[in-house]
């Protein structure tokens, strides 16, 4: 069983401390790939180790692990090499490039090389047609890729070289990139220094500045504005066009009904709101007139259920079922979030920061 070094576990706290501490549960798709970054994959020492420090169970977990493929959940190599076999890059010979790898490598689709290198998969799209066919080494774009270019990137990986993406930083690791994607800078010397934008993304740009495209009124140079400051300015924006109105006209009254009758018009149904809809198909009672969803029975001879009963019932179900757990779902653990709460003090006291805003409403702990 892995034990995780003191370093993964100060990270640990470090990416807790990013989140208000009653949502800590926030932090656990950065701390899956803190856990990666130590053993190339997320284990079952892993799951467990995100389910302590968040008081989830393992099984909520490891719901998440499993739904992300940038998760993996066996032993990966160094280089995740991925190619694109989707529509348009399998048209340009993205699937004879993967062919050829597979081959050359003698793996195929989420295997990994007898040396420990290299692991080969099929990727559905890679966000890159104008560049087809691409592929990928650990999220590094190779564009325009041909079978021998590929066998090339392949074996300088092997011999242990690092070639150059055609975009982005230079190569690194696959432990080394999920360091990155927990949120941690690339430390390496000059690494983010490399690589540069291709043509065809710049292309938009390029035709804007022929003839002579800009957003009216952009100035690169204005500081962003804190949401409070980008709210009173959008409400006052809001009174000075309400106050440009002109004043609404009269409307001429309406003749009556042939039938004589003065009643008011009454809402269609159709126009409840989505979340009055939604609520009563899922718990309609007595003071629903008619029901909104095929099936749905309307009590009209019972008591509608009390709230509190619902209320009753969830923390009763809470109670019985403790995180840290492979058996049913549950609940935050309060005892983790009451640590993580005051972990967040004690670090904002010792750094002289002041208190810890909880959340983006202004609320402060």
């Amino acid at each position: 069983m892995t034990v995780f070094t003191e370093e993964t576990r100060e990270r640990a706290r470090e990416i807790i401390a990013r989140y208000p501490a009653d949502r800590s549960r926030s932090a656990l798709l950065p701390l899956l790939h803190l856990v990666q970054s130590e053993e190339g994959y997320v284990s079952p020492a892993g799951v467990e180790f995100c389910a302590e420090v968040l008081g989830l169970n393992k099984a909520q977990v490891g719901a998440v692990a499993t739904f992300y493929t940038m998760y993996k959940r066996k032993p990966t190599g160094d280089y995740l090499v991925s190619v694109c076999t989707n529509t348009m890059c399998n048209v340009l010979g993205g699937q004879e490039v993967y062919d050829t790898l597979a081959e050359h490598l003698g793996v195929g689709h989420d295997e990994t090389t007898a040396d420990g290198k290299i692991t080969l998969e099929h990727a559905e799209c890679l966000a890159a047609c104008d560049y087809g066919p691409v592929m990928t080494v650990n999220y590094d774009f190779f564009d325009n890729v041909d079978p021998q270019g590929a066998l090339g990137v392949v074996e300088e990986l092997r011999a242990g070289g690092r070639p150059m993406p055609t975009r982005g930083a230079r190569l690194c690791t696959l432990k080394e990139m999920a360091v990155q994607l927990a949120g941690f800078a690339d430390e390496r010397d000059g690494a983010v220094a490399d690589g540069g934008p291709g043509e065809p993304t710049l292309r938009g740009l390029r035709l804007a500045e022929q003839h002579g495209i800009s957003v009216p009124g952009f100035d690169p140079n204005t500081p962003i504005r804190s949401k409070a400051e980008a709210d009173k300015a959008a409400a006052e924006a809001k009174a000075k066009a309400e106050a440009a109105k002109p004043a609404p006209a009269a409307e001429p009254a309406k003749p009556e009904a042939a039938t004589g009758s003065t009643a008011p018009d009454v809402k269609a149904p159709d126009g409840k709101s989505p979340q009055v809809r939604t609520a009563e198909t899922r718990q309609p009672d007595a003071g629903t007139a008619v029901a909104d969803a095929p099936g749905t029975k309307v009590p009209t001879d019972t008591t509608a259920p009390a709230p509190r009963d619902a209320q009753a019932a969830e923390a009763a179900g809470t109670a019985a079922n403790p995180p840290a757990g492979d058996g049913k779902p549950a609940g935050d653990e309060a005892g983790a979030q009451q640590r993580n709460l005051k972990e967040a003090e004690a670090g904002a006291g010792a750094n002289g920061a002041g208190p810890a805003v909880a959340s983006e409403t202004g609320v402060q702990k």
